[in-house]
């Protein structure tokens, strides 16, 4: 593996080197892709400007405008919130820190992490003062475990002192997590995981995932125990995802029982768990019991841009169904975490797609405002009930708002770009480097038998262009392995080295380039690009071209409203017609009919919106008249087998343009099709 570029080296407390078992491997199975080291990736072009946004929004400063973590924070010692949203905050908020290298954004996050790290109580239990300890002055044990209070923002705090780790190698860390899991071992006999709420019991998998990070490091054999013993406390998401009897009910039932199985970020969290057990235990069925699981749900789920439907519940696959915002980035990171463990490409292709598509749009271009729900064909943006599986009261699931639907999205929405950034690169088998997704970006790290320094400065317009160049700085000529992926979606992928074609390669694998490398050499990796179409519910039909889907480009009005209880919120609207149905004829060759431009680069100032969309395609299409939205929703048209529509469309044929979905907000995705 790639020597990191901190020290790795731990001190464990004395009760583990007096006679804890250790254990070094047995049926555990180290990750296929080790995370380097946080901040040991560099955003670069315009995936830093979309942290510096974020850093200058809401993820940098959600503790000064928003009342729940700023008021009297139960992380900081108070009696404020001392559940999910402040580490939410914290676990894209500290990342960006380090990302950035932005000090006074660093300072502003290790408050919680060292009010935390500081304030563990003898047992190995932690969080903010419980209500039984500030009214009765308990002591929290394993004897006692019921006068502590939940286990899930504990998972959450976990993962980002598990970042701060990456960040820092501040080695109390590992001595916190230590003393903290071999409390939980014991106190889960007393308090079971789903003793406060099923939240936990559902999102087992996230509190799995940090004992088994640090097995890596200590390898006691008790943490394997107590991820066993989690998982059996937990929902059966390995069992689920195998066995698809649970998908099947998932679009059978829709009502209040068995809700939380069906929940779409709970889904999204759950997503990684055949991955995680199969670290632990090494059973090969495991991996094809991940991949079923996850074609399933975008099978039955799915929508056009990468993500399954979750409004809140998983709702089917109709284009008209929406995705709440945690969904999205929790399974991200699910993706992320399983990328990691089995080194598959298919989970890098749908990372990718789901981060260019369903995450940029669902945000402001201030990263102050989000959407609660976004939906696919969604024709306008405003209150409504729409055809979500959870509507609420005030009818505000759809609007931008800072607190509009529930505020967990508002904590958690800033881990999406903060992870997929720090985690485009990996350690590799070998001394070697793994390019896995693509943005601009420039990785550090010590490679090769010597462990030699070397920085790769990752040149590109991807995800829309299609070559990426890699420029190598070494102080001596050093041999190691680099791994890049061809995407599924290219036909054939083009290596070049200082100038010169090395091979060619189909897509869907890894490839491995390993020589000696000198300084300043170049690498170019070339991904052609088509025009494709693909079907989505309702025998609907999305434009895709690389990583990226196109929606139909309408220009936007934008009101701002106010509700008294979830404050101020935009509204948007088309200023133009929608209700386009794509031509059969490009719909069967869509390279004939339909026509790429470049409309401008993508320069450090690049924002996901309208006025910076840098490629356009122009297809042929024509209207249906009696396609209108019903209260805001877009109900699919009725087609044939084939997918066209027999309604009567207007006979005159228009062009019209269409866009990267990211850059829109009102749009159509999933167009019917017209003779």
């Amino acid at each position: 593996m790639v020597c990191c570029t901190l020290p790795m080296v731990f001190l464990l407390p004395s009760w583990v080197q007096a006679g804890t078992k250790q254990v070094s491997s047995g049926a555990y199975t180290p990750p296929a892709y080790e995370a380097l080291p946080l901040g040991a990736v560099k955003p670069m072009g315009w995936l830093r400007n979309q942290l510096r946004i974020m850093r200058n929004g809401s993820s940098g400063h959600l503790d000064e405008v928003y009342a729940k973590v700023k008021n009297d924070n139960g992380w900081l010692g108070g009696q404020g919130d001392g559940w999910e949203e402040t580490p939410y905050w914290l676990d894209g908020a500290l990342p960006l820190a380090y990302l950035l290298d932005d000090k006074p954004l660093q300072e502003k996050v290790l408050k919680y992490v060292n009010w935390t790290l500081e304030h563990q109580r003898p047992s190995g239990y932690f969080g903010p003062v419980t209500k039984a300890e500030r009214e009765k002055n308990a002591t929290i044990d394993p004897a006692h475990a019921t006068e502590g209070e939940d286990w899930w923002p504990k998972m959450v705090m976990l993962k980002v002192l598990q970042q701060y780790y990456s960040a820092t190698a501040d080695q109390r860390v590992i001595r916190f997590m230590t003393n903290y899991f071999r409390y939980q071992l014991n106190a889960l006999e007393v308090a079971p995981i789903g003793k406060w709420t099923e939240w936990a019991a559902s999102r087992g998998p996230d509190n799995v995932l940090m004992a088994q990070w640090l097995y890596g490091i200590t390898h006691d054999a008790s943490l394997l125990q107590l991820a066993e013993r989690i998982e059996q406390q937990s929902f059966p998401w390995t069992t689920w995802m195998g066995n698809r009897d649970w998908v099947i009910s998932t679009a059978t039932y829709d009502d209040k029982y068995l809700w939380m199985r069906r929940h779409g970020v709970n889904v999204g969290m759950g997503l990684k768990a055949p991955a995680v057990t199969y670290q632990r235990t090494g059973n090969k069925q495991l991996l094809k019991d991940q991949y079923t699981g996850w074609q399933d749900l975008m099978t039955i789920h799915g929508l056009p841009m990468g993500i399954f439907s979750a409004d809140e519940d998983l709702n089917g696959n109709e284009p008209i169904q929406g995705v709440e915002l945690c969904a999205i980035v929790e399974a991200m990171y699910s993706l992320e975490n399983i990328i990691a463990i089995t080194g598959d490409v298919r989970y890098m292709d749908a990372l990718e797609k789901m981060t260019f598509n369903a995450l940029p749009t669902q945000t402001t271009d201030d990263y102050n405002n989000k959407q609660y729900f976004q939906v696919a064909n969604q024709v306008q943006i405003s209150r409504g009930i729409f055809s979500f599986s959870l509507p609420f009261d005030r009818q505000m699931n759809n609007v931008l708002g800072a607190r509009s639907g529930y505020t967990c999205c508002l904590a958690n929405m800033h881990q999406g770009w903060t992870k997929f950034a720090s985690q485009l690169w990996y350690a590799a088998p070998d001394n070697g480097l793994a390019a896995l997704s693509y943005a601009p970006s420039q990785v550090t790290a010590k490679v090769g038998k010597d462990s030699t320094a070397v920085t790769i400065t990752e040149t590109t317009q991807y995800p829309f262009g299609d070559q990426i160049s890699f420029s190598i700085a070494l102080k001596k000529e050093t041999a190691f392995p680099l791994q890049l992926r061809i995407p599924s979606w290219c036909d054939e992928a083009e290596v070049l080295i200082n100038g010169k074609t090395l091979r060619k390669d189909k897509g869907g694998q890894l490839i491995s380039i390993s020589r000696s490398w000198k300084n300043k050499d170049q690498l170019v990796l070339r991904l052609p690009m088509r025009i494709t179409t693909t079907v989505w519910g309702k025998n609907s039909r999305a434009v895709e071209r690389g990583p990226l889907v196109y929606a139909l480009k309408l220009h936007e009005r934008w009101e701002k409203g106010h509700e008294e209880h979830e404050g101020d919120y935009f509204s948007v609207y088309p200023e133009e017609p929608w209700n386009y149905g794509l031509l059969h004829k490009d719909i069967k060759d869509p390279a004939a009919g339909m026509k790429v431009s470049v409309q401008k680069p993508v320069d450090d100032h690049f924002i996901w919106n309208l006025a910076h969309a840098p490629i356009e395609i122009t297809v042929q299409a024509k209207q249906i008249p009696a396609w209108q939205a019903i209260e805001g929703v877009a109900y699919q048209p009725a087609v044939d087998r084939e997918g066209i529509y027999k309604g009567r469309v207007d006979e005159k044929v228009k062009e019209i343009t269409l866009v990267p979905y990211g850059c829109t907000k009102v749009r159509i995705v999933a167009f019917p099709v017209v003779p």
